[in-house]
């Protein structure tokens, strides 16, 4: 596979987290969020300070939107949908999801340019059977199953500029889909973006730049991958550790692309050769404009 451009991230935060990832940045109060799925952390560093902050969260935190009320989170925990009160700590729950299957939990979420919540769940099995769904959690807080294949790990759920596209992947099958239809909702309208199969890695998560594209994190091969609107391979960026989990573009300028990393399923060997796997990367492009990350557009009454 053949890049134009390379890059290399460097460590912006050593927070030895086993399963880092849903990297966000808000340009509101100038912080990067992230989650630490297993350690069921939330993350966030004031980019200008240094300042860091952790909450508790009383499950497994997969994924997460910011909203209109900058005190304010929607949570995908592992079990379920819920809102979370930054100031109080307080979570409150809106949707239990696939409760009649034990087996999966929440993974991958991200508002589409409308500002409704879109997420996946994955099989925690070690068989990985293709049993997760894709759904959406619409303003009127009702929740839908979209009309998508379903998949052993959901992944890379983002959203073209115009928000006509939708993009998702099945982190098993190393394909990158792109929904052309997702505001109409005809799922014959899916084609393969890119076709990771035979690379080293995996995809894992994504985002869209204001250029329209596609930024890809490879777990387990060292980097991030920048997609061109057709689907080719427009440059790379590398990392010293080799499981990139996440990726934003953000900072003050919006040129900045974060990173998270993760420890899981590292031995003792690999982890003295990665000491800084887990933590979170970034790398400063003068070349390279991302989005103000959507905000899903309901609060808590």
């Amino acid at each position: 596979m053949e890049t134009k451009a390379e890059s290399k991230a460097e460590l912006l935060v050593d927070s030895q987290d086993f399963l880092g990832e849903g990297v966000r940045w808000c340009e509101r109060s100038g912080r990067v969020f992230w989650t630490n799925i297993e350690g069921c952390k939330l993350h966030a560093l004031t980019l200008a300070t240094g300042v860091r902050e952790t909450w508790v969260m009383p499950e497994r935190l997969a994924c997460f939107a910011l909203t209109d009320d900058d005190h304010v989170l929607l949570l995908g925990l592992a079990s379920r949908l819920a809102w979370h009160d930054l100031r109080s700590g307080a979570v409150t729950t809106l949707h239990v999801v696939e409760a009649d299957m034990p087996m999966t939990r929440l993974n991958d979420g991200r508002c589409d340019r409308q500002g409704r919540f879109v997420f996946g769940t994955l099989d925690e099995r070690p068989c990985r059977d293709p049993i997760g769904s894709f759904y959406r959690l619409n303003l009127d807080l009702s929740l839908e199953r979209l009309p998508l294949p379903n998949v052993a790990i959901s992944n890379s759920i983002c959203f073209s500029v115009d928000g006509a596209a939708m993009y998702f992947c099945d982190s098993i099958q190393g394909v990158i889909w792109r929904w052309d239809d997702y505001l109409g909702g005809d799922a014959s309208q899916i084609k393969v973006f890119a076709h990771l199969a035979g690379e080293p890695g995996a995809p894992d998560g994504a985002t869209i730049d204001a250029d329209g594209y596609l930024w890809s994190a490879q777990w387990g091969a060292s980097r991030v991958l920048r997609f061109a609107p057709d689907g080719t391979v427009d440059r790379q960026v590398t990392l010293p550790v080799s499981q990139p989990s996440c990726v934003s573009v953000g900072g003050p300028g919006y040129n900045q692309v974060f990173i998270t990393t993760a420890q899981e399923n590292l031995t003792p060997q690999q982890l003295a050769a990665e000491p800084q796997a887990g933590g979170l990367f970034h790398a400063r492009f003068d070349d390279v404009r991302g989005l103000p990350e959507v905000r899903f557009k309901a609060l808590p009454v």
